[in-house]
């Protein structure tokens, strides 16, 4: 008997795996593609080492900001996309190093769930079957593609992340529909290569769901870049390498590209492994869980974005861990008021907690406080003439930090520093009782506090 079969190797399946082994659990993780699933293989780690090799490309070219002159400086887009693919691969190996370290068996095929009984849930995978006690579906989401008219007519033109990573030669212009979190880093990777790159979003602004000033900013350091951006813009048809739109106004346009990225969001993979013979309850396209990533059928949880609410990494990590806890006899329970966000463009943006427009929202009183992030001495040495700014909520009423939003290097790496304030819910007062480095970029965080009046 299996105590724990996992079906999905990627965030969410690998760190419960790694966590149930390492407390004793019998455990068994079935991954049809590669250990890592689509964040190590085909997301995040593959896209941050092309935008590194892009910032490294940039540094060079404007290094006489900083004394530094590197003449004719140049790249090779074969040896940065090998990079890519070496240090992924290394990573995957990593990945199984630990399974194999904590006891973990990996089953590499198609995982079938053949249904529940009494004895447990059935499981079978090349041929083999398997009885579990308990079962935790991590599958993941997939690219979703809408269908506009002409878009599979038009063949090898149309990328999602899957294919933009595999691309082996850089094209002279990219047309990105879709201006969130995927969209807008391969807007910057391109952009810095030398490639045109054009953003058809149909919201009114680009990332959606972060800060909506930070937003802006962004894009309009991106389109001082040449980044052209058509915001409230809707894709009508698609016709070879041609993308027709029509902006608020009912006016139509087009824009061609050498290449057409589709980057409107992702979905839920809950079917082709036997999910219906549970009788799971679905909701909005994911499984529905509660906070202890239960389903409604006992000794069946799920985890990452196969339950379509959160559909990060980092998020699902921290389910697959507090699936392994409540089974190992440690209670615990998923929160999600500090899920930090990033955008790893070139400056960064992050975010974590509320923006003053879901503050709104909620009805919550709150007072903010902005400061730019040249307060800080460290962000002015090392980003001559480089814009940036930190933007901190607390409540009205007790002063606690509802939400920190970041526009600037090197915010991701500071960030959680913000979530752990949120987490444990602490006041402006306690942060100014703080001690944080000299000189350090994150030194920015206090003194945006100490400006809320």
């Amino acid at each position: 008997m299996i105590d724990l079969a996992i079906i999905g190797g990627g965030p969410a399946g690998y760190v419960a795996a790694e966590r149930a082994g390492a407390k004793g659990l019998k455990v068994v993780l079935f991954e049809k593609r590669e250990l890592g699933g689509v964040c190590l293989n085909e997301g995040c780690i593959p896209t941050k080492t092309l935008l590194y090799s892009a910032k490294v490309y940039d540094t060079a070219i404007h290094g006489d900001k900083y004394g530094v002159f590197a003449k004719d400086a140049t790249f090779d887009f074969g040896k940065i996309v090998d990079r890519k693919a070496r240090v992924v691969r290394r990573l995957v190996a990593g990945v199984g190093a630990k399974m194999k370290a904590h006891g973990v068996e990996v089953v590499k095929g198609v995982a079938t769930i053949e249904g529940r009984s009494s004895e447990g849930i059935k499981i079978s995978c090349n041929d083999n079957h398997y009885l579990a006690a308990n079962l935790l579906i991590c599958t993941g989401s997939e690219a979703f593609v809408p269908p506009i008219p002409g878009l599979k007519e038009a063949g090898d033109i149309i990328l999602t992340n899957r294919e933009i990573l595999a691309l082996k030669e850089q094209p002279e212009s990219l047309v990105i529909i879709g201006g969130g979190v995927i969209g807008m880093e391969f807007a910057s990777f391109y952009n810095s290569l030398g490639t045109k790159v054009t953003v058809v979003e149909m919201l009114p602004e680009i990332l959606g769901g972060l800060d909506k000033e930070l937003s802006a900013m962004l894009r309009g350091i991106y389109a001082k870049k040449g980044v052209e951006f058509n915001l409230s813009c809707k894709v009508t048809k698609i016709d070879g390498n041609v993308v027709t739109y029509v902006d608020a106004e009912g006016g139509e346009h087009n824009v061609s590209g050498d290449k057409i990225l589709v980057s409107v969001g992702r979905r839920p993979v809950t079917t082709g492994f036997g999910l219906e013979t549970l009788g799971v309850e679905m909701n909005r396209g994911g499984i529905k869980v509660d906070n202890k990533m239960r389903t409604n059928v006992p000794g069946v949880f799920a985890a990452g974005d196969v339950t379509g609410f959160s559909l990060l990494a980092h998020t699902a990590s921290r389910e697959g861990e507090v699936v392994v806890n409540n089974l190992t006899g440690r209670e615990d329970s998923m929160r999600y008021d500090a899920i930090p966000g990033v955008v790893y463009t070139n400056p960064e943006i992050s975010g974590v907690g509320l923006t003053e427009e879901s503050a709104k929202e909620k009805g919550i009183a709150y007072k903010v406080a902005t400061l730019p992030m040249a307060y800080a001495g460290r962000f002015v040495a090392e980003n001559e003439g480089g814009n940036g700014v930190c933007k901190v909520i607390v409540g009205e009423k007790y002063g606690q930090v509802l939400g920190v939003h970041m526009l600037g290097n090197p915010s991701s790496e500071m960030i959680y520093g913000a979530c752990m304030a949120i987490e444990a819910e602490m006041t402006i007062k306690e942060l100014e009782e703080v001690v944080f480095p000299h000189p350090t970029v994150s030194e920015i965080f206090k003194e945006t506090i100490f400006a809320i009046e």
